[in-house]
């Protein structure tokens, strides 16, 4: 950040309360010159008041140096050239003390107390001296010139470093006001770059999620069938030969199916990668998970699963070995592709996770048309004893993409054990 306010002052501070060694150095040197100043004036004072010319002088000095606090006590400064102002002295300090004094954040009231001070001090003083100096006939001029000479003075001595004081305090507290400003709006602009990078890493996340999705439910469940086929094929390969050939055909007609639903997610990821690829080096994985959900708006579009495919999903189970019940209650009525999409891939799942959990055992699938939802439910008894030689790994994710599925269209999903020692998945979703 830029170094402003107190980050300035410290980086280059001066000794005691000055802020600069160059502001240390330029009170030194008004401090000396007034000094000396004093010191000469104090010369005629000493001999007009009968008192020693050194005592005069050294009076003058030290009435003089106290110039050198100005920043630190601008009232005493100002305090002490009004006491000596009698003396004829301290002109310099007067002027400087009440430039500073100005300049300050001391109140108003306290610098027009003082002003009024330093000038009725100087008004009176030069009317005095004025006066003595006609009637010694020092002066031949009229009458009128005393008043004029003292008024003159005075208001020259006055009101010069007041006015100039007021200027450069009111400009320095616009400056340190614009410098303030300019670090809260560095500061409330860095807030906003971190406030955007975890948004940015959260929509990265989201859409890794999304896509992890989207090629599980494309691949999981087909590539879960040809295991299972697999492992009948090899189970039956010299028993029944036409059977074998028959669960062989079903392995290469999933495996096609397969490969079309992952060539068509594929083919949208990588459309438009030719119009990006002038504009980046590689193309954002906002852009990506979009190209995920065009994918799938367009399998639901076009050959996506849809529930009408139910029962060909049903059957493809019941030929690897499923006992599959399926019941449809309610009038059947097109719904808006997603919603579609969704139970499909809520009911394939969970015939998924049977073949790989519950192998052999007999599962229930239920789909209710209601006036405003449409409700699934896939229900499998307790797994045989003779579990399945195929062997499915699980990733774990296929609860929680069903979840996120159901959630996102604003209805319900629950899974857990049933009570028979089963396993149950339902969800509900809204119509429209």
């Amino acid at each position: 950040m830029t170094a402003t306010g107190e980050d300035h002052v410290t980086a280059r501070g001066g000794p005691w309360w000055w802020a600069r060694r160059r502001s240390a150095v330029f009170d030194v040197s008004l401090a000396v010159a007034s000094a000396v100043e004093c010191g000469f004036e104090g010369i005629p004072f000493a001999r007009d008041a009968g008192i020693p010319v050194a005592a005069g002088v050294v009076f003058g000095l030290l009435a003089g140096s106290v110039l050198l606090v100005r920043r630190r006590w601008p009232i005493a400064v100002v305090l002490v050239s009004i006491a000596i102002t009698p003396a004829e002295m301290g002109f310099l300090m007067g002027v400087v003390g009440l430039y500073t004094l100005a300049a300050s954040e001391l109140p108003r009231r306290i610098l027009a107390s003082l002003a009024g001070m330093s000038l009725l001090g100087t008004l009176i003083v030069t009317f005095v001296k004025t006066r003595q100096d006609m009637s010694r006939g020092d002066l031949d001029i009229g009458d009128w010139f005393v008043p004029f000479a003292a008024i003159t003075m005075s208001v020259g001595f006055t009101a010069p470093p007041v006015l100039l004081g007021l200027y450069v305090g009111a400009r320095r507290r616009l400056m340190e006001s614009l410098r303030e400003r300019a670090d809260d709006l560095e500061r409330e602009l860095q807030l906003l770059a971190e406030r955007a990078e975890e948004r940015a890493e959260w929509a990265r996340n989201e859409e890794r999620t999304r896509i992890a999705r989207e090629m599980h439910d494309v691949v999981a469940h087909r590539v879960s069938l040809m295991v299972v086929h697999a492992a009948a094929l090899q189970a039956v390969a010299r028993k029944d030969p036409e059977k074998a050939v028959r669960n062989a055909a079903l392995v290469g007609d999933m495996g096609r199916q397969a490969l079309t639903e992952l060539r068509e997610m594929l083919g949208v990821l990588r459309s438009g990668g030719d119009v990006r690829r002038e504009r980046a080096a590689s193309v954002p994985l906002a852009a990506v998970g979009a190209a995920a959900a065009a994918a799938a708006s367009r399998a639901a579009d076009d050959e996506g699963p849809c529930l009408a495919e139910i029962e060909e999903l049903v059957g493809q189970s019941a030929a690897a070995g499923m006992v599959v019940d399926l019941s449809v209650e309610g009038d059947e009525r097109s719904y808006a592709p997603e919603v579609e999409q969704t139970a499909y891939r809520v009911v394939q799942e969970a015939l998924t996770n049977v073949h790989k959990h519950a192998a052999g055992a007999k599962t229930y699938v239920r789909l209710a048309h209601r006036v405003s939802e449409i409700a699934m439910q896939v229900e499998n008894e307790p797994a045989e004893e003779a579990a399945s030689s195929a062997r499915l790994p699980s990733g774990g994710n296929g609860l929680v993409g069903m979840k996120e599925r159901v959630s996102a269209l604003g209805g319900v999903f629950v899974s857990g054990p049933t009570e028979a020692g089963g396993f149950r998945v339902s969800a509900v979703i809204p119509a429209s």
